[in-house]
């Protein structure tokens, strides 16, 4: 996992984005900073972003909510060699291990962070927007306005 590779716009709204080995692109991971300083610096340069892997129905349920309040994440799909040796930290400097298990929650894939923190998988995202809470901290982090 070495770079980021753009493709366009999917048909949920969001864009998805492959890790490959170029250094061209701006989410590029550079041969020299590590992985994890990559993936900490990917998840502070964008606002909404969804670590995740192209076959997770809760991955592409989770791209879905997130387009009907018009927000469209940056998305980094994992290969599954990827998704087993990987540990992210948020802002605030808390580790998640994404351990490919697939359920959702702190720890798994699809991992969402909001601001540069760590929401959780699907459920936690359904919970904050069933609370009321979702709308509100996508406003805070300036990518959705008031009406």
């Amino acid at each position: 996992m070495q770079g980021v590779r753009r493709y366009g716009q999917l048909s949920d709204g969001g864009v998805r984005l492959e890790l490959t080995p170029t250094t061209t692109s701006p989410l590029a991971i550079t041969v020299a900073e590590s992985t994890e300083m990559g993936i900490q610096r990917l998840i502070c340069e964008n606002p909404v972003i969804i670590f995740s892997r192209s076959s997770c129905y809760m991955c592409h349920v989770m791209k879905r909510l997130l387009s009907t309040v018009g927000v469209h994440p940056t998305i980094i799909e994992l290969d599954e060699d990827e998704i087993s040796a990987f540990t992210v930290h948020d802002v605030a400097g808390t580790n998640h291990h994404v351990d490919g298990e697939g359920g959702g929650g702190r720890g798994g894939v699809p991992a969402l962070y909001i601001g540069g923190t760590s929401i959780g998988g699907l459920e936690s995202l359904v919970a904050l927007h069933l609370s009321g809470h979702l709308v509100s901290k996508l406003m805070e982090v300036g990518v959705l306005r008031k009406n």
